[in-house]
């Protein structure tokens, strides 16, 4: 509710442990799991919660299988550590937000006989991995039963299935804020931090703007952690506008299709020697994804050779699906280093600078690993005094048995899904599995303020189906206008800025 952020406003005048800026996995992660270690905890984002990268991934809870054959290829050792970790945090997230992550079951089709051995060993290596976490065993299927899965395949030698995670990114990110903040944090969207508070050299604080109203406070924090993903740079640059780069960002682009199928497709090979995922999602199919060389932005729009890239590769397989794109979307990935992006490792680094402290890479499985690592950094160097770590048992908030529950509801509101039916059980739209409660749950507890924030990153509709969106869009304004106190004025100009921002969703 327009009080509820007023007041979170009002406790920045707090003096902090630590201030978080950025409201992406990172920073929601880091929020949620220093709230939990006792510390005094306030997080800001320019934006929405999660409305750059942390929205837009492939949503795959997954150790990476290109990430481990990269690692045997290459000889990495940080690539096999990473996908080691990063299975661990697989079985650690299922177990916080049953309701929002779930097992997937993949398909790898086989085409040549020199793959059946090498794809099957590869899957059977990621099993044995992953050790007790594993979720079901790999195995070979013959040709018959590939074809039953994907009738629209081309003739194959068989298959090879194995078990993955797959999440809701945007609906995680925002429990991790919805949790930190159930136990005293701060977290505000749309509040930018404009500079930095320097006491001698170092930072002990940010100047944050209410991007709503255009006001500025003065925010005292021992510790303060730059947590901005693919614009993590520019923050580094209010401090010193000579700092070199850290990152090399590159663009995953996402199509989301009228198509069904039951189970996953990973095709190992494409062009430029990434993965394609064909996934199941939300009824629909989810194909992802490019690797491109990408300026910093908030906003990213997928690009037309993105779009014919995926579907080219694509076509082959399942035939043209160029007329069933309900949506496309593209996130940026926060890669450390130099070099070509797709051999780039997607581990983590915190990067001290003045007091200044900068988490940035990784990857979405691997988010609580890296705000604890952060947070032993800060215990180490600064002597803030917290309780042990808590963030792998700690479920978050939604978490529970679905019950009588209805799936659409469930998978994004989990056990608060009766919460949202009691503010109005009416269909958003007819034939639509989303219903009118919803946005008046998401102005009143989820902190959304801006049509978009309700229709991508809190339903998801959005990303899901750009064209019902556009449909549904007059209907959310209207049922927000009332609450946030817009008159007829305010409510046209927010719908007018929604349809000009849902092409890059923000």
């Amino acid at each position: 509710m327009p009080f509820e952020r007023e007041a979170l406003w009002e406790r920045l005048k707090e003096p902090l442990d630590l201030l978080v800026v950025g409201g992406g996995a990172t920073g929601a992660g880091l929020l949620w799991a220093a709230t939990l270690r006792g510390l005094r905890a306030a997080l800001v984002e320019r934006g929405d919660f999660a409305s750059g990268t942390s929205s837009r991934s492939t949503k795959l809870l997954h150790g990476g299988v290109r990430y481990l054959e990269l690692a045997f290829r290459r000889l990495d050792r940080r690539q096999f550590r990473l996908v080691v970790d990063a299975l661990h945090e697989r079985q650690v997230v299922l177990g916080l937000a049953p309701h929002l992550a779930r097992p997937l079951t993949l398909l790898t089709p086989l085409f040549r006989p020199l793959e059946i051995p090498y794809y099957w060993t590869g899957l059977q290596l990621y099993d044995l991995l992953a050790g007790k976490r594993r979720l079901g065993g790999s195995g070979y299927i013959p040709p018959k039963e590939v074809a039953r899965l994907f009738p629209d395949l081309p003739s194959t030698l068989g298959g090879v299935l194995y078990r993955d995670g797959q999440f809701e990114d945007f609906r995680l990110n925002l429990a991790l804020v919805r949790s930190a903040l159930q136990r005293g944090a701060i977290a505000l969207n749309y509040a930018e931090a404009t500079g930095f508070l320097l006491k001698g050299d170092h930072v002990r604080g940010a100047v944050v703007r209410d991007r709503l109203t255009g006001r500025e406070r003065e925010v005292e924090a021992r510790a303060v952690v730059n947590a901005a993903g693919p614009l993590a740079d520019g923050v580094r640059r209010l401090l010193d506008l000579h700092l070199p780069p850290l990152l090399t960002p590159s663009s995953g682009a996402h199509l989301v299709l009228d198509y069904s199928l039951t189970v996953g497709l990973l095709l190992p090979r494409t062009r430029d020697g990434r993965v394609l995922f064909l996934l199941p999602w939300r009824g629909k199919a989810l194909l992802g994804t490019t690797d491109l060389p990408a300026s910093p932005e908030a906003c990213p729009r997928p690009r037309a050779e993105e779009e014919a890239y995926l579907l080219e590769e694509i076509r082959p397989l399942l035939g043209d699906l160029s007329g069933r794109v309900l949506a496309r979307w593209a996130g940026l990935r926060p890669l450390v280093g130099k070099g070509e992006t797709r051999l780039l490792v997607r581990d983590h680094l915190i990067l001290e600078e003045r007091g200044l402290y900068t988490l940035v890479g990784g990857k979405w499985t691997t988010f609580r690993l890296m705000a604890e690592d952060l947070l032993e950094r800060l215990r180490r160097d600064l002597g803030l005094l917290m309780g042990p770590p808590a963030s792998a048992h700690t479920p978050l908030v939604g978490a529970g048995p679905r019950g009588e529950i209805p799936e659409a509801l469930y998978q994004n509101y989990g056990l608060e899904a009766e919460g949202v039916l009691a503010l109005g059980e009416r269909p958003l739209l007819p034939g639509l599995p989303h219903v009118e409660g919803e946005v008046l749950w998401a102005v009143r507890e989820e902190l959304a303020v801006k049509p978009l924030d309700v229709l991508a990153r809190r339903m998801g509709l959005a990303l899901l189906d750009q064209k019902a969106a556009l449909e549904a869009l007059p209907r959310v304004v209207a049922l927000m206008a009332p609450v946030l106190g817009w008159d007829e004025g305010r409510a046209k100009r927010e719908e007018e800025e929604a349809r000009a921002g849902l092409p890059g969703l923000c």
